[in-house]
């Protein structure tokens, strides 16, 4: 079973630790967000292609059997 330990004794630990963070610069963060961005529009576009091909070629086979 885990030991009780003092609330503000915690804090300070949390506090040194995330002082031990690299953070990203502004410059970095705003690279890293348009990147995911434009990947995220590729990755629809591209799903959205795939999709209405396999729709179209779906549609193809069902239209030979009628």
């Amino acid at each position: 079973m885990a030991s009780k330990s003092n609330p503000f004794a915690f804090l300070q630990q949390v506090r040194s630790e995330t002082s031990k963070v690299t953070w990203p610069s502004r410059r970095e963060t705003v690279i890293s967000t348009l990147m995911v961005l434009a990947m995220v529009v590729f990755a629809a576009l591209f799903f959205f292609g795939a999709d209405q091909l396999i729709g179209w070629l779906l549609s193809l086979v069902l239209s030979l059997g009628n």
